[in-house]
């Protein structure tokens, strides 16, 4: 028994943003889901990893934007350890991507941008949460956002300052395939900066 197309490298060597956006826009087109959902990984200082699922919010040549809290426990993090890995999964296509790279704030200007563009709920109830931290019942947390609403009856709640996005500028870019019977196809692509022209090389599955 032999692999159909045993030598067969359909991941080519090209720009892999470009290459991401070709994928990204299948993944919209078959995914059923959020598909720009993400794994997001992140560590302490001390090298002690923790891992959660965000949207991409934005992407393109300068990298791949997320936004959250800078209180929450990966603002953080990222905080100590401005390093961060992402991971794309879309069953439907039987691919993903992985992602990784230093971590920047986007400017003001951008996070005031996403936040505006929420829905009027969205933005009570992100300015309304301490995220990751205690929180003693959820009537608590909903008591935070009917304040809030009266506060702001037309929904439109300022973007605490507290609360922007983050930009991943990637380092690294593995795409992946999964193929029959385990024969997966793999190229992983570096570069030095940001900036600088990428080398690959296709990696065993």
């Amino acid at each position: 028994m032999s692999p159909a197309d045993p030598a067969s490298d359909c991941i080519p060597h090209v720009d892999p943003l470009n290459l991401f956006d070709s994928w990204f826009a299948e993944a919209n087109a078959s995914e059923p889901n959020d598909p720009n959902a993400m794994a997001l990984a992140t560590a302490t200082a001390e090298g002690a990893p923790s891992l959660r699922m965000v949207l991409l919010k934005g992407h393109g040549a300068d990298g791949f934007v997320f936004y959250t809290n800078f209180e929450s426990r990966k603002g953080l993090e990222l905080a100590a350890n401005p390093q961060a890995a992402l991971l794309f999964h879309w069953k439907s296509l039987r691919r993903q991507v992985r992602i990784e790279g230093r971590v920047e704030e986007v400017t003001a200007a951008e996070a005031d941008a996403y936040f505006a563009s929420r829905s009027p709920l969205s933005r009570l109830g992100s300015a309304a949460s301490n995220q990751s931290r205690p929180l003693p019942d959820r009537a608590t947390y909903l008591a935070r956002v009917e304040a809030l609403s009266r506060r702001y009856p037309d929904g439109d709640v300022p973007r605490p300052p507290h609360w922007s996005g983050y930009r991943v500028v990637p380092s690294a870019i593995e795409f992946w395939i999964d193929r029959d019977h385990r024969l997966h196809e793999r190229r992983r692509f570096t570069r030095e900066t940001a900036g600088a022209p990428w080398t690959s090389m296709l990696l065993y599955p």
